[in-house]
């Protein structure tokens, strides 16, 4: 028996042998899978969303005495940062762009604040909504622009929302500067090839 005792060691031996190569490579393996689940989910940690940065961005407007945050629009896309609106002063203009640029998660500020005193604010406010109404009101008039979004600020028209061509992208330009009180036109309209 002792024979076939030795025999079956020297197998179970051999097969441990031959085996731990295997179980190092597994052990290699699940050390690589734990290592980069631990970077996959650190790099989701530290990924922020757009609508976080821009809650984020609005609260710390909110919270900075030097610009009034309901006269701030804050839009995100890809980390950056739009802002639109009216303020009082060119330094509140400049707070908003740093404010938001010192936000985490935010690439880049652009800033297309409207400087308006608050004694022209009404005046402007009041025909920005009738230029806005009016830009409207033309573009419902024809079918492939009906769904534009139209947006004013003193006096510059913003439009947004996807049209069928660029053709009509463009055309939608053109009929919006011819409303009377149009400073200029910022065309953000996407469309479909």
């Amino acid at each position: 028996m002792r024979y076939g005792t030795t025999m079956t060691t020297a197998a179970i031996l051999m097969a441990l042998v031959a085996a731990a190569p295997l179980t190092a490579g597994a052990a290699d393996t699940a050390d690589k899978a734990k290592e980069k689940a631990q970077t996959t989910t650190q790099e989701a940690k530290t990924m922020v969303t757009d609508s976080w940065v821009t809650s984020k961005t609005k609260i710390s407007l909110f919270a900075d005495e030097r610009v009034k945050g309901t006269q701030v629009s804050v839009d995100t896309t890809k980390g950056v940062v739009h802002l639109r609106g009216k303020v009082d002063s060119a330094e509140a203009k400049s707070a908003a762009g740093e404010i938001t640029q010192g936000v985490e998660g935010v690439k880049s500020v652009k800033n297309d604040l409207q400087v308006v005193a608050p004694a022209a604010r009404k005046a402007v406010d009041a025909s920005d909504s009738d230029i806005a109404k009016a830009v409207g009101t033309r573009l419902s008039k024809n079918t492939q622009l009906k769904k534009v979004d139209v947006r004013t600020d003193a006096g510059v028209v913003t439009l947004t929302g996807q049209v069928p061509s660029i053709g009509a992208s463009a055309k939608a330009s053109e009929m919006a500067r011819g409303v009377p009180g149009v400073k200029s036109v910022k065309n953000e309209l996407t469309f479909t090839r």
